[in-house]
Order: C-alpha cells, then structure tokens, then sequence
C-alpha cells in the first residue's frame, strides 16, 4: 500500500470506468464491514460500539476493468456534541460528493427514529441510491421483503440488495451493481492500492480500533490515538510511536490498566495486526497522554480529516 494517490495512472479510454459510493446508514448498521469485505480487505477499523468510524474511509475495489472506490462514512445519529456533529456533517458530505449512494440498514433493527431521520434527509438527495439490508442471516425472509418495500415507499432507490456483510452472502451481486454504476473515465488509483489512508493514520485507526475492543465498556468516546513518528530500520522492520490521548487522569488509568496489563494488551494486539499489514517486523510503541478537552482543539479534527464544526 503506498500513502498517496496517483491521479494520472493510466490513460484515459471508453473503456475504465470509476466512481465513489457513498456508505452512509445509523451507527452499527455494518457499513464498515460491507467496505472491507467489497475491496477484500481490511481497510476500516470494525467494533461493536457504535459510531467507531469517524471521518471518511475510502476502499478502493476493482472489478475488471471498473475501479470504485467505496466511502465508508461515520453513523449517522442525532449529535449532542461538536465530535459528534463533525462526524455527521462529514457522512453527508461524503454522500453528496459521491456517484451514487448505498443506503445500509440493519435488517434486525427495521426503521427507527433514526432512519426515518436519514430517508427523510436522503430524498432530497439527486443522486442514484440503493437500498442495502444487511444481516440478512438473522431475520425471517418474510420480514426482510416487507421492510423492503416500506423503505422503497418512502424513497425511490433504483435496487435493492439483501446482503450479509459479515457471512458475504450476496455482496458479490452488490459489487457488480455498482461496478455498472461507474462513469467512464480513468482510474484515479493504482492497480495495487486498497486505501487511501496515508500508512501513520491507518495505523493509528488500527490501535484505535484495539482500544475500543478492550476498554468498550469502561472508556468513553472521548479517546484518539496519533501516530508521532514512523521510522524505517535498516533490517527492514518498522519503529512506530504512537500517543493515545484522553481528556483525563482517570481515563488514563483506565487504558494504562493494572499494572500495565491493559496498555501491554492494546499494544500487542495492534502490533500482530500491524506486522501482517505491513508484512515486516513492527517494533510498536505506546504513550497515554491526557490533554483536556481535546475535542474542542481544531487541530485534533484535522488529524482525524474532520471539519472543525464552529
């Protein structure tokens, strides 16, 4: 994986087409593991808490001569906070710059307040939508087609697709829709690239992602983690520090852990994944830090490719 993106990797003939779907769905409707399992790796980091995905992921999958390129967008949730309001300013974004929209709803959880907020949003939207049900493998087939069709009364999609991001069941037909959905035009990746994440950042989502998944019911949202520096050894390995931030002293009790058991945990975990990723030897690094009321420091929202909301 390289950190930047080619915009002129091939010439342009009719041809190559690409193209940007826009994700977009209510905090864990699945949108993260449908990207990863649509380019056929992981590119986004996936937890059980919801609104893990806070800026925009892009996956870039390729389908004979068709790259589209698949935005993983933050949940979409009713904000109460300036992180929070970011991250949904962000997800619609991403949908309005995009070349069509998947809209993902869990088929266990059917239509809450919460979706009635997002169709109710999504209609004045101008762009090609399509209805993605996902968990499929968890609700009666009965049940799926009827909320189906009452989420097609109340916004025009061109399809719909009953999926299992995590089984894959179906995804295969999702990614031909949308290989056929692509304008003509030059891909703006190369060949071999899955994501555009610059390597530090993708790192950082990865520890990120290793700090929800041991801490998700002690610590809050209000943790980040920054990739400091990044340096090449000339064995071929990888040095890599990075710092997790909270907002205070007690937090970082919490990720440091008795005796150090939670931190040393979190950094294994992320250094295993690391080493596969980067298929070299990681010598990975971890530093807590506490800085007050980070969310409110524009330039923690830039770190993480967010707006800061004023």
């Amino acid at each position: 994986m390289t950190d930047t993106s080619s915009q002129d990797t091939q010439t342009p003939d009719m041809k190559t087409r690409c193209g940007y779907v826009a994700l977009i769905g209510a905090p864990n409707a699945g949108k993260s593991t449908l990207v990863n399992k649509l380019v056929g790796s992981k590119v986004s980091i996936v937890t059980h808490k919801v609104q893990t995905t806070r800026s925009l992921i892009r996956g870039i999958a390729l389908k004979d001569d068709r790259q589209m390129i698949f935005v993983d967008t933050p949940g979409i949730f009713a904000p109460k906070r300036r992180l929070e309001t970011a991250m949904v300013n962000t997800a619609w974004g991403g949908a309005k710059d995009a070349d069509c929209i998947g809209l993902i709803v869990d088929a266990r959880k059917g239509i809450n307040e919460q979706i009635e907020n997002i169709l109710e949003r999504l209609a004045d939207i101008k762009l090609p939508k399509v209805l993605i049900l996902n968990k499929i493998d968890l609700v009666k087939r009965d049940s799926l087609l009827a909320l189906a069709s009452r989420l097609n009364e109340q916004v025009e999609f061109e399809a719909t697709f009953m999926v299992s991001a995590l089984n894959g069941d179906h995804t295969d037909d999702l990614l031909d829709y949308f290989a056929d959905k692509m304008p003509i035009g030059p891909w703006l990746y190369p060949e071999d690239m899955i994501s555009d994440l610059p390597m530090r950042q993708l790192a950082s989502e990865i520890t990120r992602e290793k700090v929800f998944m041991r801490l998700h019911q002690e610590l809050p949202y209000a943790s980040t983690v920054e990739t400091e520096t990044w340096e090449q050894k000339k064995d071929g390995s990888v040095k890599i520090e990075q710092v997790i931030y909270v907002e205070r002293d007690n937090q970082k009790m919490i990720v440091l852990g008795k005796g150090g058991k939670s931190i040393k945990a979190i950094s294994t975990a992320a250094r295993e994944e690391l080493c596969e990723l980067l298929e070299t030897k990681v010598h990975l690094f971890l530093f807590v830090k506490v800085r007050e009321r980070w969310v409110d420091d524009p330039e923690r929202y830039r770190e993480m490719g967010l707006d800061f909301p004023l």
